[in-house]
């Protein structure tokens, strides 16, 4: 038996579904997932000896590439001064510090350790500052697993969210208005009609877990003008976008000014790590200052501070986010050329350093346009790159990420394995 399969089969006996997140199960796609043994810049190995080019990476922090010599000196230099202490240390000063430079919508920021603990704590902050109960979220954007925020819209436009997960309580849901991404017109008669009671709208400027959806430019000015309008807060998750798409997030790429941004993945360059911030006024808030609590003994955890220091000092470098938007560019249109090539309905766009590929013809702009791609397209598709050694996320329904550890090299078996694929046909 591969080892791949047998470290499966055990971890099944005592981890549920023999994972420790759903995606990674492959039940979207199908086979036996691949445990890993190790990374180097663009490439990991798993439990059978196999290479792979990586266009995972961690689901987005890796933007550097997996192990890069500044990141792991760091780590082990804070790993060797302590693991933890549940108190405060200089670096996180330092990284708060960083973060307020380079994100100028926040005036402050709290750290914890994960994306969802940090959507969670922006969310119940705007209950606290506006003093309202009610948020708005869109189709098929992800902010973790809060119970306030795993809600699927009803029928109509103003149904109140259903749970899409056992375990959440109607009434929780209830108070999540879920509205279509990119949909200005349904975002204006939700606020027409409920905005004395919207705390907080929150969205992922680029949405990329129903794979990479890029905004409207006028549905993402919608938000603030409505949120302003009628105070609510309006927050950015950039927990993917952060740093991945350029040095200034998507709210700089865009101009858009959130009032709160959570933030995770390459703040972290691989360690747990999240933060939220934004406005002073609503910052203040939080205890021991203010009257809304959040705590986390591990928040600001030293060893996941340094190696955040560590990967944002590298992506300061000059130029480096127009490298990496153009090796993503490369990927994108060189996979849409072979698809061509072999009469495939097939399409792909980036943002910064990450990028959607779709069965269909071309990009999506909703919810129900990503539904509409070729899943068994995609999976057959996924499985013959794996083949190859190429290793894009196991779901047609993710965004997927390049790093400046990906050369011309990686992309050019990338694209050959690709072509040979279309040309292959249906099977």
């Amino acid at each position: 038996m591969p080892r791949n399969d047998e470290l499966f089969e055990r971890s099944k006996q005592h981890i549920p579904g023999g994972v420790n997140s759903p995606v990674r199960a492959f039940r979207s796609v199908g086979g036996i997932p691949r445990f890993v043994e190790r990374g180097d810049g663009p490439r990991f190995w798993d439990a059978d000896g196999r290479s792979y080019i990586d266009y995972v990476g961690s689901w987005g922090p890796l933007i550097v590439g997996h192990a890069h010599p500044q990141v792991v000196e760091a780590v082990k230099a804070a790993a060797a001064r302590g693991l933890s202490f549940g108190a405060p240390t200089a670096a996180e000063a330092d990284l708060a510090d960083l973060l307020c430079r380079l994100v100028p919508s926040m005036d402050q920021v709290r750290l914890v350790s994960s994306g969802t603990e940090a959507t969670m704590s922006a969310i119940r902050l705007a209950r606290g500052f506006t003093g309202r109960s009610r948020i708005v979220k869109f189709e098929g954007c992800y902010h973790g697993h809060a119970d306030a925020l795993l809600v699927k819209a009803g029928s109509g436009l103003l149904t109140f969210g259903t749970p899409s997960s056992a375990g959440v309580p109607a009434p929780v849901a209830g108070e999540t208005l879920v509205l279509p991404y990119n949909g200005t017109a349904a975002l204006r008669e939700a606020f027409a009609r409920e905005g004395a009671a919207i705390a907080a709208v929150i969205v992922e400027p680029v949405a990329g877990n129903m794979n990479l959806v890029a905004p409207d430019p006028a549905f993402l000015a919608a938000l603030r003008e409505e949120c302003t309008r009628h105070g609510s807060v309006l927050i950015f998750d950039e927990v993917m976008t952060g740093f991945r798409v350029g040095l200034s997030c998507a709210q700089g790429l865009y101009g858009i000014t959130p009032d709160l941004t959570t933030l995770g993945k390459v703040i972290g360059g691989g360690m747990p790590v999240g933060a939220f911030g934004g406005r002073a006024d609503i910052m203040r808030l939080l205890a021991p200052e203010g009257p809304v609590y959040q705590a986390g003994t591990l928040s600001g955890n030293p060893v996941a501070v340094a190696a955040g220091l560590a990967t944002l000092a590298l992506v300061q470098a000059e130029g480096f986010y127009g490298a990496l938007a153009r090796a993503t560019r490369r990927l994108c249109d060189g996979l849409q050329a072979c698809a061509r090539e072999a009469g495939v309905p097939f399409s792909a766009q980036a943002v910064g350093g990450m990028f959607g590929l779709y069965f269909r013809e071309s990009p999506p702009a909703s919810y129900q346009e990503a539904m509409e791609s070729d899943q068994g397209a995609f999976n057959r598709f996924f499985h013959a790159m794996l083949d190859q050694g190429i290793y894009f996320a196991p779901s047609a329904y993710e965004a997927g990420f390049v790093s400046s550890a990906h050369g011309e090299a990686e992309l050019d078996q990338t694209l050959e394995a690709a072509r040979r694929h279309f040309r292959a046909g249906p099977r």
